[in-house]
């Protein structure tokens, strides 16, 4: 080789050989020689790679075959036993006819870049596990809201909605939320934090606590934001536990005042009418003791069976006479509203187990949401609410329709949520979650139908005999019989 063009073949910082069609290394650079020794005619896979055949995918042996340059990422061995990474260029050398005569082969060590590189994987690896680990739901999104990458907790509770739209995903709306914090923090690159109500695959609604925090580029321009999600159900249920208490003891405490007033009256008539030997006084101030009595007793009950999972008062019922009983005391209060009550009812239902107190609460509930719901609809000229009972072999079925305002997905979807109402500062929230907690204990279901503008159905389900496994339970806990005998 001419002396300069050795010079320069050794000068250059990377290992260079020269190969013929045996992959003997011919020539090589001092760098090769100084990490991997003398040639001495040896081949190079034994040089490099300290083999004793060659390797399968070899850019030399391609580069002979087809007379094009080849490349390929390779580890070697050095002389004192260091793994060297180094990218590999195999290119023919001709001679004046344009035979191929031998290969140059020039490996670049990338050790370094190589390592950089599984640091970063590795790096990668455990954000994901991280990402994937996190016990709360997490969502990249674009500027747009769509769902640009999800963790795990996130696609097995609500699937997989990777270029879905946020609000699609988690509450199954046709647009975005207002406010939405997501939509805050693309605006003001601040964190941004909000309750909301969501809604899984299995139709089962949570509470969440979410978090938008923005996601910039090296110029500080937000890309993406990442919104995480934490279930805080349980607290909310204990909340609302808490809360439904204080408020139906609060809201009972002027009408125990009342009755406890009337039953010292009472008691006073009975003190009076023994003291005169009035057997009438007597008999008007017993009478109103025991009505006081049933009254006070009536009202603590509702307060325990709100405040715990109370145990139906078990007893047999005509599904008929229930559905006449409550449609006749509801009928006044439909023609208040100027809403017709209709009453479809099959007089061959037979009977049913229950609580009789309570199964009236639930009907009266149920009527009295779709009476609202007809007051505050303003499109149709003529309302009516239609209550149906029909009787099957193994349960009863009760039915409230109306044609008012109705409910969109979202509205259907927290429906039977505590103290959830879709009638402003006119609802209280408590009427739905106590039909549904009632009809529940009663084995029984509540099944919705509804869209917006078209009206709402409600189909009540309960069981002909009590559910087996509150057929072995007591009557009541010891609280519950205090207030019994």
């Amino acid at each position: 080789m001419n002396d300069d063009y050795q010079v320069y073949f050794d000068a250059l910082p990377c290992y260079l050989t020269v190969q013929d069609r045996d992959f003997r290394i011919i020539d090589a650079n001092q760098r090769f020689r100084e990490d991997f020794g003398d040639i001495d005619g040896r081949l190079c896979y034994q040089v490099y790679k300290r083999r004793a055949e060659r390797c399968e995918t070899c850019p030399v042996a391609e580069a002979f075959h087809d007379g094009q340059s080849h490349r390929s990422k390779e580890r070697v061995t050095s002389l004192d036993g260091r793994e060297i990474s180094v990218l590999v260029d195999a290119t023919p050398i001709r001679d004046e006819n344009g035979e191929i005569v031998a290969v140059m082969e020039m490996s670049t060590d990338i050790t370094d870049m190589r390592d950089l590189e599984r640091q970063l994987r590795r790096s990668q690896r455990r954000y994901h596990l991280l990402f994937d680990e996190v016990p709360c739901y997490i969502t990249i999104q674009d500027l747009d809201l769509n769902i640009v990458e999800a963790n795990r907790a996130f696609q097995e509770d609500f699937g997989n909605c990777l270029g879905r739209k946020c609000f699609e995903a988690y509450k199954h709306r046709s647009e975005p939320c207002v406010p939405c914090p997501v939509q805050e923090t693309f605006e003001d690159g601040e964190p941004h934090s909000r309750e909301e109500v969501v809604t899984a695959l299995n139709g089962k609604r949570q509470n969440v606590l979410v978090t938008a925090a923005p996601i910039r580029d090296r110029q500080g321009r937000i890309t993406s934001v990442m919104e995480m999600s934490a279930n805080i159900t349980q607290v909310r249920e204990l909340e609302d536990r808490l809360t439904s208490l204080g408020l139906l003891v609060g809201s009972v405490s002027h009408g125990l005042k009342g009755l406890l007033n009337g039953l010292a009256g009472g008691m006073y008539l009975v003190d009076s009418g023994f003291a005169k030997d009035d057997r009438a006084r007597v008999d008007k101030g017993w009478a109103t003791v025991q009505r006081n009595v049933a009254r006070i007793k009536s009202m603590v009950s509702d307060i325990l069976y709100y405040a715990k999972d109370r145990v139906p008062a078990w007893e047999p019922l005509s599904a008929l006479d229930v559905a006449k009983d409550i449609c006749g005391s509801m009928r006044s209060r439909a023609k208040e509203q100027d809403v017709e009550l209709r009453c479809e009812f099959d007089s061959d239902a037979g009977e049913f187990e229950g609580d009789a107190q309570a199964i009236r609460s639930l009907l009266v509930n149920l009527i009295e949401n779709s009476l609202d719901a007809c007051r505050l609809d303003g499109k149709e000229d003529q309302h009516a609410v239609t209550v149906r009972l029909q009787g099957h072999s193994d349960f009863v079925q009760y039915e409230v329709e109306d044609n008012g305002i109705g409910m969109d997905q979202e509205t259907r979807e927290k429906a039977f949520t505590m103290f959830f109402s879709s009638k402003g500062m006119e609802g209280t929230g408590l009427g739905l979650f106590i039909a549904d907690r009632i009809a529940r204990a009663h084995g029984g279901s509540i099944y919705l139908e509804s869209e917006s503008g078209a009206g709402t159905r409600f189909t009540v389900s309960l069981r002909r005999k009590r559910p087996p496994t509150q057929e072995s339970e007591k009557s009541s806990t010891p609280e519950m019989d205090e207030h019994n005998d």
